[in-house]
């Protein structure tokens, strides 16, 4: 990263400002914009996110709205309702007040006498998620939306459910916001109400994690938001990116293929992180990029932001397994369109335990039903479903995992095949069980064994039929159900052979079904479908360089204990209890010029026994600390779910403290009923 400072436009910043909304609630904002603004109003730009702007974001917002400031645009950083030191409470993700709340904040920053009334909005995850949902509400001012790791469909393709299985990120990640959402103000912002606001946090909080279980299927709660039932709402442009190791590599794609009005997309190597801070890398300029992207849609400028191919993705090498990559060696490639007429989809026929070529026909005997009970130790090496890379957290070796696997390879390739796009899986196949899932994994196979998975989808058998409501499996009977593998860019070298993995349970990255399930599956009448892209010469010369990144120098902080990263796989082989426990303790730091310490410590555990289904076990920890002076708080959170054939079962606390004395303390024990999950 290049830090710059002379940049074309003097700015100031305004730490923290009110910003009040319908009902009267203020939200705080953080502001930088042009010196000169008051004379020469610019476009705005929000970002719209719970992190607080006051600490917990404080160095990332420093490297990049000073930057986007500095050449014309007046930033503004915004607390959701509840968080930082916005008033009241929040309760839940992506709620109507919530986007009512971005529309009056639109309309408050097109009012200001520094603004020319037009706006964009930017950010990542749940910023995005913002920006991309209010877009959808048409509000007058937002004029273009410039978005990273995002979904459209938050049933189908968010952190919560995949393919109707339920994913433990969602335990994980309401975990988090338990935690974010039950922290204090800081009392040198809002004054001695810092504690009510506070208690009222407190009192009002509950695990988020109830909420989400208890919508198990796609309902009104989940389309409400979900971009995907209406793409038509989204009327302004879109600039869109992820990255392949990230939980949402498929958005980018759905959108250019459904939107309809002026749309870029951008596809890298990255976890779950802004581009200009890409890891793995390589990371770009992105913040030149979105210059370019507000210049021509804010400022009218023509500077050629839309020319060149809609997507641009990179095509990813060969590499051995590992849970962490510095950099991921590939090309960038380029597609006008999406779907790109430079993919075809190309299908490979399954006999016993082999992924055929396209077109040959199965010899008798070869169309054998091949069976597959899986252990609950398939799955221990998936990684996280969206990776941070901190802790390493990809996947790592995939033969143990085949060993509880059904196991298709292909013959050792004599030429190089790349894909871009999702592979799929069309199935045929009987379960013994009413409820059952299946993972299916995409894996590189080296000439010496070792096996990197490349992509891997989930389907929960009952929902096969896109859409619909649940149906209970008939032992026995055979179904054809279609698993959609995510979205990658990757190349295949001569020597290597392409595996598909099949399995009953993929714990801990998904909850497993209540029982064991042994599944039958049809190799004569399944398919493994590829979306081959034909390597070109010509990728390289079709678009430009992007930059090296660059942002302003960031914040000042002083890193007072040491963090510490674990991510461990642990088995007693005495009482047969398997674990993966992860810890993320980002130490305790001082941002330098609030003299404010802040601690950030979670911890995840994710257990079974044997094979015991009923013995999963996944809970998410968090301690976090804020102190100055004489001023020291904490909150304590923790959630624990677990499940019985019937049912889930979840148990959580909230505890805070003022200095050693516990101020707050609440206890939840509920159980929620397995709806075909």
């Amino acid at each position: 990263m290049r830090y710059v400072t002379n940049l074309p436009y003097k700015t100031e910043e305004e730490e923290h400002v009110w910003i009040p909304v319908s009902d009267g609630t203020r939200l705080a904002a953080r502001i930088w914009r042009p010196s000169s603004s008051d004379e020469e109003p610019v476009p705005g730009l929000l970002e719209y996110i719970p992190y607080r702007k006051r600490d917990l974001t404080a160095v990332r917002d420093s490297m990049h709205h000073p930057y986007l400031a500095g050449h014309g645009y007046a930033c503004v950083r915004v607390d959701l309702r509840g968080t930082g030191e916005s008033e009241g409470v929040l309760t839940d993700e992506y709620l109507e007040q919530e986007q009512s709340d971005a529309e009056d904040v639109l309309e408050w920053i097109a009012a200001q006498p520094w603004c020319n009334g037009r706006n964009g909005m930017m950010g990542i995850s749940w910023g995005a998620f913002s920006a991309l949902q209010v877009a959808a509400r048409r509000p007058a001012s937002l004029q273009a939306i410039a978005i990273a790791s995002f979904t459209d469909d938050r049933y189908a393709d968010d952190m919560h459910y995949m393919g109707g299985c339920l994913l433990s990120d969602n335990l994980a990640e309401a975990g988090t916001m338990f935690a974010y959402a039950t922290l204090p103000p800081d009392p040198a912002l809002v004054g001695e109400r810092w504690r009510a606001m506070w208690l009222e946090r407190l009192e009002n909080s509950r695990p988020w994690a109830l909420e989400w279980l208890r919508h198990q299927r796609r309902d009104a709660y989940w389309r409400h938001a979900s971009v995907c039932e209406n793409y038509q709402g989204v009327q302004c442009p879109v600039l869109a990116s992820s990255g392949w190791a990230d939980g949402y590599s498929n958005a980018v794609t759905r959108l250019l293929g459904n939107l309809e009005v002026p749309r870029k997309g951008l596809i890298g190597p990255w976890s779950h992180k802004f581009p200009h801070l890409g890891e793995p890398g390589p990371a770009i300029g992105y913040l030149q990029e979105l210059v370019r992207w507000w210049d021509h849609w804010l400022k009218d400028a023509d500077n050629g932001a839309m020319e060149g191919p809609m997507l641009r993705t990179w095509m990813q090498e060969s590499v051995p397994p590992s849970t962490s990559y510095e950099e991921r060696p590939g090309r960038w490639v380029s597609e006008p369109s999406w779907p790109s007429p430079n993919i075809s989809p190309r299908v490979h026929p399954l006999s016993r335990h082999r992924v055929g070529e396209p077109g040959e026909s199965v010899e008798p005997g070869e169309d054998a039903e091949l069976t597959v009970q899986s252990p609950l130790s398939v799955g221990q090496f998936a990684g996280k479903w969206a990776s941070y890379n901190a802790p390493p957290d990809l996947p790592y070796d995939q033969r143990e995992e085949d060993g509880g696997s059904l196991v298709f390879d292909t013959e050792t390739l004599t030429e190089r095949v790349e894909i871009l796009g999702s592979p799929t899986v069309e199935l045929e196949f009987s379960v013994s069980e009413p409820v059952a899932m299946v993972a299916a994994r995409l894996s590189d196979v080296a000439p010496d064994g070792a096996t990197t998975r490349v992509s891997y989808g989930l389907l929960n058998l009952t929902r096969r039929e896109s859409g619909g409501d649940p149906e209970v499996l008939e032992p026995g009977r055979r179904y054809r159900a279609t698993v959609h593998l995510n979205g990658v860019g990757q190349a295949f070298p001569p020597g290597h052979r392409i595996r598909l993995s099949l399995s009953t349970s993929y714990w801990p990255l998904a909850w497993p079904p209540p029982k064991p399930v042994l599944l039958s599956v049809y190799a004569g009448a399944t398919t493994l479908t590829l979306p081959v892209r034909p390597p070109s010469e010509a990728d390289e010369m079709r678009t430009r360089a992007f930059e090296e990144p660059e942002g302003t120098p960031p914040l000042e902080t002083t890193q007072l204990t040491p963090i510490e990263s674990r991510w461990e796989v642990k088995r007693d082989l005495v009482n047969y209890n398997s674990a993966l426990e992860i810890v993320k303790d980002r130490g305790t730091s001082r941002i330098e010029d609030i003299n404010l310490d802040v601690g950030r410590r979670a911890y995840e555990r994710y257990d079974s026994v044997a094979d015991d289904f009923e013995s999963v076990r996944g809970e998410s920890a968090w301690t976090m600390t804020f102190a100055r002076d004489e001023w020291k708080v904490r909150t304590e959170t923790r959630t624990v779910l677990r499940s019985t054939g019937n049912e889930f079962v979840l148990d959580a606390t909230l505890d805070g403290y003022e200095g050693d004395r516990r101020v707050f303390s609440r206890t939840w024990n509920e159980r929620v009923p397995r709806d075909h999950v």
